[in-house]
């Protein structure tokens, strides 16, 4: 079985940087995937390093279209590395769905990724290029494979390569004018470094939220009446951040429920006291089930104020999530 080739870097959460030493690019709503194209066949694999190139058959043209290049262009290329965020665009406003794309983040059987596929395709963004033609290419500087990438002049119905930007502030203004999810901020000087959660790639998002893990809930007016959820230790034990109701809908409550139910355990995967309002009657599960959450502030002790659950990230390992994110 083919493995991927490395693990994708990472970026911070931080403010807007500013200066003449950064590029910035749209943060897209999607999952993290790279694209290893040897002697002309494709593997995707997600950020975890899982191979999921069975869910997407509609990108599986990308190494003709490498293989297909016009003379002028260069020579045909059968081996390249791409990093990329796979996106379905959906709704009147086309913006980007992460609730829309679930539905396709774990399908492996062909047949329904094929039908999956004609009726609610995604797009591959790709925004970084690691290897070329057998050359590694993470140590080249940011600005140098952006630019080698933009003269592989590649462009599909179902790819694509967005442009980077000068100007942050107005980078920013346009994620917002357009539904984003908000912006990538990038040392134009800096490699790539695989794995590593680095300042020189800064995320910017346009509303606050943070990732959290599960570790048990609350029963209530509906199965699912709270999440309650914290950040993991060196330990693995969760440190407590909070009950979380707001934004469990009946899809949602469903999505939860599948992906929870399994993991049901007897005893409390939370380091320290948890107030006895939010135990009474609580369901424990082993803490692997990653949340995103959109909350107001947080209380002097680290508890999240006014929180709604946005979505799930099948992508994201509980080991990740840091209160830093």
């Amino acid at each position: 079985m083919p493995k991927a080739p490395l693990t994708p870097m990472l970026a911070m959460t931080g403010p807007l940087p500013r200066g003449a030493g950064w590029a910035y690019e749209f943060k897209w709503d999607g999952i993290r995937a790279l694209a290893d194209i040897r002697a002309g066949r494709q593997h995707l694999y997600a950020r975890t390093g899982v191979e999921i190139t069975a869910a997407y058959p509609e990108l599986a043209t990308l190494p003709g279209q490498l293989a297909a290049r016009p003379v002028e262009e260069g020579p045909p290329i059968d081996d390249a590395l791409f990093d990329g965020e796979v996106v379905l665009f959906a709704g009147d406003s086309g913006a980007p769905s992460f609730t829309a794309l679930a539905e396709r983040m774990h399908v492996r059987d062909r047949d329904r990724a094929a039908r999956l596929a004609a009726v609610a395709p995604v797009t591959y963004m790709i925004f970084d290029l690691l290897r070329l033609r057998g050359a590694d290419l993470t140590g080249w500087p940011y600005h140098q494979r952006r630019a080698t990438l933009a003269g592989l002049g590649l462009g599909g119905s179902r790819w694509a390569v967005p442009p980077d930007f000068a100007d942050g502030p107005a980078t920013w203004a346009a994620a917002g004018e357009h539904g984003l999810e908000g912006v990538l901020a990038k040392r134009v000087g800096s490699v790539y470094r695989p794995g590593v959660r680095s300042p020189d790639w800064v995320k910017v998002k346009l509303e606050v939220t943070g990732d959290f893990v599960v570790g048990g809930w609350r029963p209530g007016a509906r199965r699912i009446g709270g999440l309650l959820v914290g950040v993991p230790g060196p330990d693995g034990r969760l440190t407590y951040r909070g009950r979380v109701g707001g934004g469990i809908g009946a899809t949602m409550e469903r999505q939860l429920l599948r992906e929870l139910e399994p993991l049901r355990t007897g005893a409390s995967p939370f380091a320290g006291d948890v107030p006895r309002e939010d135990v009474r009657g609580a369901i424990w599960v082993t803490p692997t089930v990653v949340v995103e959450i959109k909350y107001g502030q947080r209380t002097p002790d680290g508890r999240l104020r006014f929180p709604r659950v946005l979505r799930l990230r099948p992508d994201k390992p509980a080991e990740e999530v840091t209160d830093a994110q």
